[in-house]
């Protein structure tokens, strides 16, 4: 089993990549943001939860992500492995998603994260805003305190996955196939 967690902050290009690794090596793509989006859309008790947060441009729970991704990993059980995207976001989900892949007998192989510049970041976010109809892309305001979570609460993600030797960093900027050529490479050497 490959299990990929691909990392960067909001606006990376997590959900493009994840997409390309997923077709690449045959895994399954778990997105946090498209399973909130699921349980939201489903008015599910954790979709309302995770919406509020989200208006707010803040993360959601860790007990409320790690049941939705729990669920997601249970549905797909026999997969080949995973990419994770947008998960975990701190060292407790780290610790849960290593609980949850060790009764599968599987652990995280790698984590490669999408390195952007903040301004960048901005910049695409709100220009998925003005399509997406995402509350969490509609304000400069919102998206900035989304980048300055990511790095007060998330980053440290980094030093986590480093200790294990799992930790690629990727360029994130240029063209969408160069991006997906350098992921690529990374994985071809796990």
């Amino acid at each position: 089993m490959l299990n990929i967690v691909l990392f960067g902050p909001p606006g990376a290009g997590k959900g493009t990549q994840a997409n390309f690794l997923k077709d690449t090596f045959n895994l399954v793509h778990i997105s946090t943001g498209d399973v909130f989006r699921k349980n939201i859309k489903n008015q599910t008790p954790l979709g309302i939860l995770a919406q509020s947060y989200m208006d707010k441009g803040a993360l959601v729970p860790d007990q409320v992500t790690i049941d939705m991704l729990s669920d997601e990993v249970s549905k797909n059980s026999i997969a080949r492995g995973f990419v994770f995207d947008g998960f975990p976001r701190n060292i407790v989900q780290a610790g849960a998603l290593d609980t949850l892949l060790s009764k599968h007998n599987a652990q995280v192989d790698a984590m490669i994260a999408l390195e952007v510049e903040d301004e960048i970041l901005v910049k695409r976010l709100l220009k998925r805003g003005e399509t997406s109809g995402r509350s969490d892309d509609s304000s400069e305001d919102i998206v900035r305190n989304r980048i300055k979570i990511y790095y007060s609460e998330t980053a440290i993600l980094k030093s986590y996955y480093e200790a294990k030797g799992r930790y690629h960093g990727v360029n994130g900027v240029g063209a969408i196939e160069t991006i997906t050529e350098r992921l690529n490479a990374v994985v071809n050497t796990l």
